[in-house]
């Protein structure tokens, strides 16, 4: 067992109470239920108070990616990734364009999911069916990536047998998660979110206090970066050249757009209990990303200086490893990895959970009821609801078993990214403007999406991520669907106008 991880009885013991506790909250949750229907499992009901809200909003914002994803990309092109600390601040920016809006029209028209305000807003069956696609899509990617988090958490930290561990991480945690998901629905996640979100706050803090105490400070690590006397590692501390900034700027944009535009997000925006516990649940939210993604920045600094011979989608490794020496270093260093590790989990299960009960409750209402059976009461959609989430976590976790090795977090986010921000006319620009129209917003839609994805996968898969001079292609795809969109609504009015003079 200790060539497989290097835990002791005591540890697993502590590690086990708290995963079991998560099945507790999410029977006690059932157990809360006040009715079988959809806002009850999908809104939980009356809504969140502020204490809930924000430690929901927060253990969804801040997944697997924030730290092994973020490390892992810092390890490979080192300070330049501190734009994560900017990008991570730039969604709650975007979130303040759509969040009391969504809100306001939630309270009138009882929305369950995100296409709900897109019917609502267009009437346009088509349109709803293209963007319950790109939200099950993009939320389906970010599952994968949490799914192989959760590998990722036990693989770095193992010894020889690290595929074994990894294998072991994707299926037992996806199980207990998606167990207490379908026990409770979002008052289940929103409940083990605040016990998620308040480990995951005091993990960082711990990290940043091991990672000092075990190598020294951080201006001593990038001395010895600067030091080593090689070209690729004195780029990674050195200021970031034009083509990085333009990234920079492509990575502002698209996850700052991106991000507010979450389906998961979304649903807690509609299930605030009122519009002052939105917004100062927003507030609040502006401040955490220099106690999260900062961190993970530092620890990707330290691993570049302390941790060799990782590359490409392996780098995601490199947090467990320097958890590994910490462990081992010492009984006190022992003691705090097994706080960490319990944090790992909380952060990565937290989001998962939520992007599963998002998925299974557009694939029940928006597919199921909207194009398959529409006579289905609200029951029989909780129910289907609930063997997609089965049907699909089994399905995810065969992908993260097979792409293991293929694919690092932060790639997996930017191709989410890239269909998701398809949706930002739709939000950002449907809820001001009243005359923008639903034909030209499914033709920018779905142009956009084939424009982003062409870019992605074809001709410029030899460019490093497909960003052509150092943009995503996701906002290519975006240039061209707002063009479309605004060219294609000036039209449609015009000739409105002329049809009615004629009248």
């Amino acid at each position: 067992m200790e060539s497989f991880l290097p835990f002791g009885v005591g540890a697993w013991i502590f590690i086990s109470l708290y995963i079991g506790s998560l099945l507790i909250v999410g029977a006690l949750a059932y157990k809360e239920r006040k009715e079988n229907t959809l806002k009850d499992f999908y809104l939980a009901g009356s809504g969140f108070g502020f204490v809930v809200l924000v430690l929901t909003l927060y253990a969804t914002q801040y997944s697997g990616n924030s730290l092994f994803g973020f490390t892992g990309m810092t390890y490979r092109i080192g300070f330049s990734w501190i734009m994560s600390v900017q990008f991570m601040i730039a969604i709650v920016i975007f979130y303040q364009l759509i969040a009391v809006r969504l809100y306001r029209l939630c309270e009138k028209r009882a929305y369950i999911t995100p296409v709900d305000y897109i019917q609502d807003r267009f009437q346009n069956r088509m349109l709803s069916l293209l963007a319950s696609i790109v939200m099950i899509l993009a939320l389906s990617n970010f599952l994968l990536a949490q799914l192989m988090a959760m590998g990722r958490a036990l693989q770095g930290l193992a010894g020889a047998n690290s595929d074994l561990a990894y294998h072991y991480g994707v299926i037992t945690l996806a199980l207990i998660m998606v167990i207490y998901g379908t026990l409770g629905g979002i008052r289940a996640v929103a409940w083990t979110d605040m016990l998620q979100g308040s480990v995951l706050l005091c993990g960082f803090l711990i990290l940043l206090f091991v990672l000092h105490a075990e190598f020294g400070s951080l201006s001593v690590a990038t001395t010895l970066i600067a030091d080593s006397g090689k070209a690729d590692m004195l780029s990674k501390v050195r200021p970031p050249d034009a083509a990085r900034l333009r990234e920079w700027l492509s990575y502002l944009l698209i996850v700052g757009m991106g991000g507010a535009l979450y389906p998961h997000a979304i649903q807690r925006i509609y299930a605030a209990r009122s519009e002052r516990v939105l917004r100062l649940s927003l507030s609040v939210m502006a401040f955490l990303p220099f106690f999260t993604t900062l961190v993970a920045v530092v620890a990707g600094i330290y691993a570049l200086a302390y941790v060799g011979g990782f590359e490409g989608a392996a780098s995601d490794q490199v947090l467990g490893r320097l958890l590994r020496q910490v462990q081992e270093a010492s009984l006190f260093g022992y003691c705090l990895v097994v706080l960490l590790f319990a944090a790992v989990l909380s952060a990565i299960m937290s989001t998962a959970d939520s992007a599963l009960l998002s998925i299974s409750s557009m694939l029940s209402k928006d597919i199921y009821s909207g194009f398959i059976n529409p006579e289905a009461s609200e029951a029989d959609m909780t129910r289907v609801g609930k063997m997609c989430s089965w049907s699909l976590v089994v399905v995810l976790v065969s992908l993260a078993i097979v792409l293991r090795e293929e694919s690092s977090l932060v790639k997996l986010l930017d191709r989410k990214f890239d269909v998701l921000v398809q949706l930002v006319p739709a939000f950002m620009l449907g809820l001001r403007w009243s005359g923008m129209r639903a034909d030209a917003t499914l033709l920018g839609l779905f142009v956009g999406l084939i424009v982003s994805l062409t870019l992605a996968f074809g001709p410029f898969t030899f460019i490093e991520g497909g960003k052509l001079w150092g943009f995503h292609p996701g906002l290519y795809g975006l240039l061209v669907n707002l063009l479309i969109v605004l060219v294609g609504s000036y039209l449609a009015s015009k000739r409105w106008v002329q049809n009615s003079r004629l009248q």
